[in-house]
C-alpha cells in the first residue's frame, strides 16, 4: 500500500512539473518590426503604429520603451495585455536637426519570453529645399 501512495505522489508530481513547463507566458509577436519611410525632408515628423498580439498564455505587461534618441516619442499601453489581444505601440520620429539615414530603433521591456524586443523606423533625411 505505501508503494502505491508514494507511486501515486510521484505520478501527482511529475503531472504538477509538467504542466508548469507547458506554459509558455506572454509573447509579444509584431505584425512588422520596421518601417521604411524612404527619403524625408528635414523637420519632418512620421509616424507609425506598431500592432503586436500577446500569442503566449498569460497577460503581457510592458514595463519601458526606450528610445535611441530624443527624436523619436513612444507611446504604449500601460494595461496588461490580455492572451489572444492585439495592442498598438506608437512611435513618432522628429528629422528635425538630422541628416542622412537614420534608424531610430525602439526598445520595448516586458515579462514576455523574449524579454527585450527592438522595433526601428528607417528614414534618408533630405535637406530642406
Amino acid at each position: 500500500m505505501k508503494k502505491y501512495v508514494l507511486l501515486m505522489v510521484m505520478f501527482i508530481a511529475v503531472f504538477a512539473v509538467q504542466a508548469q513547463s507547458d506554459s509558455k507566458g506572454a509573447v509579444m509577436t509584431f505584425k512588422e518590426k520596421s518601417i521604411d519611410f524612404g527619403d524625408i525632408t528635414q523637420g519632418d515628423k512620421v509616424e507609425h503604429v506598431f500592432v503586436f498580439e500577446n500569442t503566449g498564455d498569460t497577460p503581457l505587461v510592458i514595463s519601458n520603451v526606450a528610445v535611441t534618441c530624443g527624436c523619436t516619442a513612444p507611446s504604449w499601453p500601460r494595461q496588461p495585455v490580455a492572451p489572444g489581444a492585439t495592442a498598438e505601440l506608437k512611435v513618432v520620429f522628429n528629422s528635425a536637426g538630422k541628416m542622412g539615414k537614420q534608424n531610430s530603433v525602439v526598445r520595448i521591456y516586458s515579462n514576455a519570453s523574449e524579454p527585450i524586443e527592438r522595433v526601428s523606423l528607417i528614414s534618408n533625411v533630405k535637406p530642406k529645399a
